[in-house]
């Protein structure tokens, strides 16, 4: 293989806006991600469900029955 062609392979840190760290091999040292394991919703069990009837709701009194044609 040709020397100084492939980029330094290591040791890197990511952090998470969480607080959390954690070491990984990549070409970059370091990493910074909003959301992680720890902090994310689905694998806490505080997940949030949206309310799509609200929506449905508000759309039918803006626009009234559109496309509701019931004979």
């Amino acid at each position: 293989m040709k020397k100084d062609v492939h980029p330094k392979y290591g040791e890197a840190k990511v952090v998470c806006a969480c607080g959390e760290v954690w070491e990984i091999k990549s070409t970059r040292p370091e990493f910074r991600v909003g959301i992680c394991a720890k902090c994310h919703p689905f694998f806490t069990g505080k997940q949030k469900f949206v309310d799509t009837a609200g929506r449905v709701e508000r759309f039918r009194q803006r626009y009234g029955n559109v496309g509701n044609s019931s004979k």
